[in-house]
């Protein structure tokens, strides 16, 4: 009988990047990926002048597998990552404060300025060294314009991406 690992090529690229500007964990096998936005609507009989806040919540959930001999190291790396995304990251202590929590790059989105807000681990004697992962990411940009323009500039770099890709 021959027992088989589970490994991990590290020279493909990665499906999903999570950083805090220092700490930066790729997740190899993104099983699935999905973005909610929420709009909020004006009150009835609200007046034309609007506060300066945000129009919308954004929540990424992803499931996927920490692989190999490393899974352990990737499972602390993302619990130190969810605590600083709510304490304070590199990021917000290299930019002054004016980009905060985590940076997230997938083929879908790139977006500044992610919490997480939930992260589970599992593991089943049907896959062997693997641990399964599901990670939920919220959306909080600080009140202003440079959280729109870091969306544009996002959309910029994944075109390049996609047209360096072909």
């Amino acid at each position: 009988m021959s027992i088989t690992k589970s490994f991990q090529k590290y020279l493909a690229v990665p499906s999903a990047i999570i950083s805090d500007g220092i700490l930066t964990i790729p997740l190899w096998a993104v099983t699935s990926m999905s973005l909610s936005e929420t709009y909020h609507l004006p009150p009835i009989g609200s007046s034309t002048m609007k506060a300066i806040v945000a129009t919308h919540d954004d929540t990424i959930s992803l499931s996927g597998v920490l692989v190999g001999t490393e899974r352990f190291a990737w499972k602390l790396a993302l619990e130190t990552l969810a605590e600083s995304s709510k304490r304070g990251t590199a990021l917000g202590a290299l930019t002054g404060g004016k980009v905060s929590g985590l940076i997230l790059v997938t083929s879908m989105t790139i977006r500044t300025d992610m919490q997480i807000q939930s992260l589970s681990f599992s593991a089943s004697a049907s896959k062997r060294d693997v641990l399964d992962v599901s990670i939920s990411m919220a959306h909080m940009p600080l009140p202003g314009g440079l959280s729109k323009l870091l969306d544009v500039a996002s959309v910029g770099v994944a075109a390049l991406a996609d047209f360096g890709g072909n």
